[in-house]
């Protein structure tokens, strides 16, 4: 069973820095593609960003590429979003998720395994 759990969401202003966790267990994580959605209230779960099994290429929403940042450690099979600049309208629940698949990830159903979410919210 393949668990994913975030942490590092939190009430910050617009302008601030934020850095979100994911860490994985039940599965071997060098084998995923991992990605990052969001989801305000009343719209679709969008996408984030994603890497790659090897780390070699990221991907980012045109709404946040330069303001944030995707990583991934194998030694702590965790998987980091770097927000920087944050804005109002970054304020979402965050999640996690973890792809066996190839291809274009940058639709929730494409993902295989999700966490539970956590809440960014940015004050003007």
């Amino acid at each position: 069973q393949v668990q994913l759990v975030e942490s590092g969401g939190g009430l910050v202003q617009a302008g601030d820095s934020l850095s979100l966790s994911c860490a994985v267990s039940g599965g071997t994580f060098g084998t995923y593609i991992m990605g990052w959605f969001r989801q305000a209230p009343g719209k679709e779960r969008d996408f984030v960003a994603y890497i790659t099994w090897t780390g070699a290429r990221t991907y980012y929403a045109d709404s946040v590429k330069g303001r944030f940042t995707i990583s991934r450690d194998y030694a702590k099979n965790t998987v980091y979003l770097q927000m920087n600049s944050l804005k109002s309208e970054d304020t979402a629940v965050y999640y996690c998720a973890a792809s066996a698949r190839g291809g274009v990830l940058v639709t929730p159903e494409r993902y295989d395994y999700w966490g539970q979410g956590t809440q960014v919210t940015v004050s003007l």
